[in-house]
């Protein structure tokens, strides 16, 4: 079966398309940032109006040996076994484990998209038929992190993170046709440090610093109409083929029954890869609060921003005029995204100081440069445990 490649007829304004994305976005994170350490450190003056200020950071591990314990002051013991010490799934790092302290960590995500969008309306399936042969219909991306962080020092904290992907997406021809594809394989491998630059109060801030390794594939290939073993577009490739810096800082801060946070973070693609083109930057901010309801469950809200900039380049092997998906042009995006999740604490007994967190994530707004599929919902599970 063959398809007829009809010329595009997006329209070249390109007048939707995102832009100063990221000055604002920028700009919104560390006004957040202030405001969220200027109302915790308010919050910690009235919860503690005499307190002494704690001399160690906040602590995601719930480790109770001695050798952990030794010598650490007593509010930093109770921070321990807080269940709302560590951040909410989706916030990457965040959390400082003391010197010699292995955190390893097992997180499962899922996201659903459905629909295609254009700046931020809806566009049906007939409307992307009438520029391309072949519309996307949905898309699943399921993916299993393991994961493991290290106290170099006090201070100084280092993780590593490995994804395994399993993509699909579902398409429909001009002829009426559906076919679905389908990749699997491991990601990029993630590498990155922390430094504990200011600790104060129940206050921490973390500046870090990591590289991401071009490990995962971004020759997937499956059957398709157009004939057997043919190569994926952009969407369903489960690397980016070049070296991405990750730099990034985080607020964090308690109360009584009270945390709360913020982080800034990015992924600065580095070269082009070896098929010719490099993925679009991707800049995100978040800010968020816990309450801890008893010792061992926590719940918490976060306001995520996001910018992803389109690819800069085009893998010469993919047709444009076919798909969306294959355009490199049509891969940019803002986003606010609303965040709600569950900590669970085991606090006493043979597995106490396993954590068991989820998180689900629904967007608020999405500003597409599209008809390009539409975020659904993102649900987030992890487990951890210090040792």
């Amino acid at each position: 079966m063959t398809y007829d490649l009809a010329l595009k007829t997006h329209d070249s304004d390109q007048s939707h398309r995102p832009t100063g994305g990221l000055r604002r976005l920028t700009h919104a994170g560390v006004v957040l940032l202030a405001s969220t350490f200027g109302l915790g450190a308010l919050s910690e003056a009235n919860a503690h109006p005499s307190a002494t200020p704690a001399t160690g950071p906040i602590l995601a591990a719930a480790d109770t040996s001695s050798d952990n314990m030794a010598g650490m002051p007593m509010q930093d013991m109770g921070s321990m076994m807080r269940p709302d010490a560590a951040p909410p799934q989706g916030v990457t790092g965040g959390m400082s484990p003391k010197r010699g302290v292995f955190m390893p960590s097992l997180q499962y995500m899922h996201m659903r998209m459905d629909g295609n969008r254009d700046g931020t309306g809806d566009v049906s399936t007939a409307e992307v038929l009438s520029q391309f042969p072949i519309a996307p219909l949905n898309m699943d991306v399921d993916m299993l992190m393991g994961g493991v962080m290290y106290g170099v020092t006090d201070d100084v904290s280092i993780m590593a993170m490995i994804p395994y992907i399993w993509k699909s997406m579902e398409h429909v021809t001009r002829m009426g046709s559906h076919f679905t594809t389908n990749s699997e394989g491991f990601g990029d491998f993630r590498l990155i440090g922390g430094y504990d630059v200011y600790k104060s109060g129940g206050h921490t801030i973390n500046l870090s610093a990591g590289l991401s390794f071009p490990t995962g594939s971004t020759d997937e290939r499956d059957d398709t109409p157009a004939g057997p073993n043919q190569l994926l577009p952009y969407p369903m490739q489960n690397g980016s083929g070049t070296f991405d810096l990750l730099p990034g800082i985080t607020y964090s801060g308690r109360s009584d029954d009270w945390s709360w946070g913020g982080q800034i973070n990015a992924m600065v693609r580095l070269g082009e890869n070896d098929h010719n083109y490099t993925l679009g930057n991707v800049y995100g901010a978040s800010v968020w609060g816990t309450r801890r309801w008893v010792d061992w469950v926590s719940s918490s809200v976060r306001l995520i921003g996001e910018v992803v900039e389109d690819i800069h380049g085009a893998d010469p092997r993919l047709n444009p005029l076919q798909a969306p998906t294959a355009d490199p042009n049509l891969r940019a995006g803002n986003f606010l995204s609303l965040g709600l999740g569950l900590n669970f604490l085991v606090p006493s007994g043979p597995v106490a100081g396993v954590r068991l967190s989820i998180e689900g994530i629904i967007p608020v707004v999405q500003d597409l440069d599209g008809p390009q599929l539409e975020r659904d919902y993102v649900l987030l599970v992890g487990l951890k445990k210090a040792f």
